[in-house]
């Protein structure tokens, strides 16, 4: 009995053993991979921003008519190239014409008027001469004929209004140039002032582009840039900046700034899409390095960042805020050639194991 029992005990003790030994010891986790960059490197030393910005005409007109109506003929399309003084749109001139015949009704009926004044006046002046008529007499006529030549300088005054009123139902180019907006077609009426063509006038473009507020301080009247074009396979020139708005946008909060180009390469259109290089963009102060704005872990009232140590542990390490930068920020406080992590800076912790980049490649 007491055999089958040890007999038993022993096939139960070997099962466990056959069972344990089939078991695979899971290897210890890898420390966590973290995006890293290096102070003092090519974040560091590259300062130069590139804004983008369109192919702008110098001057560009809003035309508009100077009287309203319905347009009854467009000459024009959208990238018509025009002349000085020719026409590109009409406006029904009807009413405008019958105002025109009466102010020339009015003309006529007061140069009767003057007339038959004038003549008066002469008569009375004779008549006076021969004492046959008071001096009251002869300065109501003359009074007479004073009013009737003011009436008539009236009448010539409004009929001179009127043909204007009707030359301006013709809106004509007022400089040589190309069409590049067009907002009114016939049939259309339209009110006095509203912009129903541009026209970008001939002679010098330029590129337009919008500045951060931080930023427009690196951009100054007379100062020279670098602009390429990506449609003409990156070609370059030289360009001045020649304006520099005021005040900001108020939706974007950025500034215009207007660029003027040296030598354009052949093939630049209006609407083109440019790119324009500060080159001589400042520098960053010595002893202060720029940071990606995610680097930064903020903890209380002090920023800190981590530094990947020489044995690969996370080293929380404080550092002093100058100047913001875009999606960068400028510091202090750190050594060159340190290795600040960049990404998901919250989810770390002192003294953890991790893995570079660097080390994986």
């Amino acid at each position: 009995m007491n055999k089958w029992l040890i007999g038993i005990g022993l096939l139960i003790a070997m099962s466990v053993l056959a069972g344990g030994c089939g078991k695979k010891i899971s290897p210890p986790p890898e420390p966590q991979l973290v995006k890293t960059v290096t102070v003092g490197g090519t974040m560091d030393s590259d300062t130069k921003t590139t804004y983008a910005g369109t192919v702008r005409g110098r001057y560009e007109s809003k035309l508009a008519f100077q009287v309203g109506g319905r347009i009854t003929a467009r000459y024009v399309q959208l990238g018509s190239r025009v002349q000085r003084g020719q026409v590109l749109m009409t406006l029904n001139p009807q009413d405008l014409q019958s105002a025109v015949q009466q102010t020339q009704a009015q003309v006529d009926a007061a140069t009767a008027q003057v007339k038959l004044a004038q003549e008066n006046y002469g008569r009375f002046q004779k008549l006076y001469q021969e004492e046959a008529v008071s001096a009251v007499a002869l300065d109501q006529a003359k009074t007479a004929y004073r009013q009737a030549a003011a009436q008539y300088q009236q009448a010539l005054a409004a009929r001179q209004l009127q043909r204007n009123q009707l030359a301006y139902t013709q809106l004509t180019a007022d400089a040589p140039g190309v069409i590049s907006f067009v907002n009114g077609d016939p049939g259309q009426v339209v009110a006095p002032g509203m912009p129903v063509l541009t026209l970008v006038h001939d002679g010098d473009w330029e590129v337009e582009i919008h500045v951060p507020e931080n930023k427009v301080a690196d951009f100054t009247v007379g100062k020279t840039v670098s602009v390429s074009f990506w449609a003409l396979a990156n070609a370059a020139c030289r360009g001045m900046v020649r304006e520099v708005a005021p005040m900001a946008d108020p939706v974007t909060k950025t500034y215009t700034v207007r660029v003027s180009l040296w030598q354009p390469p052949a093939g630049m259109q209006l609407g083109m899409t440019a790119g324009v290089v500060n080159a001589a963009a400042p520098k960053v102060p010595q002893g202060t390095y720029r940071l990606p704005l995610a680097a930064i872990y903020q903890t209380g009232n002090t920023p800190h960042v981590w530094v990947v140590t020489k044995n690969n542990r996370l080293q929380l390490q404080a550092v002093q805020i100058l100047a913001f930068d875009d999606d960068a920020v400028q510091v202090g406080g750190l050594s060159a050639g340190a290795q600040v992590v960049t990404a998901g800076v919250n989810l770390l912790y002192e003294g953890e194991q991790v893995r570079t980049e660097s080390e994986e490649t």
